[in-house]
C-alpha cells in the first residue's frame, strides 16, 4: 500500500538475530496466539515475526504474509522450507492502493501490522481491509517504530482504525516502538 517501501536489502538486515534483544516474537506475539488460528502478518518482509507466528499458530493454524515485493515473499518461502513451516505460511504479493484480502472476510484471528503503517500511502484504507479480514473481536497488533513515526502520526492512525469501528485494547510496552492492540468490535 506504499509508494515508498523499505529496499530488499533491508529485509535481510530486519531478520538480524540480534533484534530478538529488543522486539522478541515469543514475548510479543505469544499472549494473542494460539493453536488452530489464522493469523495475517502484514508487511511481513523476510518473515522476522511470520516463522514465530507459524509456530505458534500450530500444525492446525495458518499464517497469511501479505508484501507488496515479491523478492521479500521469495526469500521468506525459502526461511519457512528450511524451518519446516512452509505448510503453515501462505504468502500473498499485495498492491500498493489494497492488501487484496477480498476472500478473507470475517475469517482471520488475529492481525499484526509491523512497522508497516507509516508506509500506507491510504492508512484508512488499510484499517479497513483489515478490519474486513478479522472475525468477529478479532485483534490487530500494530507496532510502529519511534524512529521513523512521531506520536501525533501515530495517534493520527490509531484514530483512522477507531474511525473504521476498531477500539483500542492496550498498549503494550515494547522498546523503539509505538504499539497499540486493537479489537474489531
Amino acid at each position: 500500500m506504499a509508494n515508498k517501501v523499505c529496499p530488499v536489502w533491508v529485509g535481510y538486515l530486519l531478520n538480524w538475530p540480534g533484534r530478538k534483544l529488543f522486539q522478541n516474537p515469543d514475548t510479543i506475539l505469544s499472549p494473542h496466539i494460539r493453536n488452530g488460528m489464522t493469523v495475517l502478518d502484514i508487511g511481513c518482509a523476510m518473515g522476522f515475526f511470520s516463522l514465530p507466528l507459524a509456530q505458534m499458530a500450530g500444525p492446525g493454524g495458518r499464517v497469511l504474509c501479505v508484501d507488496v515485493q515479491e523478492k521479500m515473499l521469495t526469500a521468506l518461502l525459502k526461511r519457512a522450507r528450511k524451518a519446516g513451516l512452509a505448510g503453515r505460511i501462505e504468502t500473498r504479493t499485495c498492491r500498493h492502493t489494497s492488501l487484496d484480502l477480498d476472500d478473507l472476510i470475517e475469517s482471520v484471528d488475529f492481525a499484526l501490522a509491523s512497522a508497516v503503517i507509516h508506509e500506507a500511502t491510504d492508512p484508512a484504507g488499510f484499517f479497513s481491509d483489515v478490519y474486513d479480514a478479522l472475525k468477529p473481536a478479532g485483534k490487530l497488533l500494530v507496532i510502529e517504530p519511534r524512529g521513523h513515526v512521531s506520536e501525533k502520526n501515530f495517534d493520527q492512525a490509531v484514530s483512522f482504525a477507531e474511525e473504521k469501528g476498531f477500539r483500542v485494547v492496550e498498549r503494550p510496552p515494547i522498546r523503539r516502538s509505538r504499539t497499540v492492540l486493537l479489537e474489531k468490535i
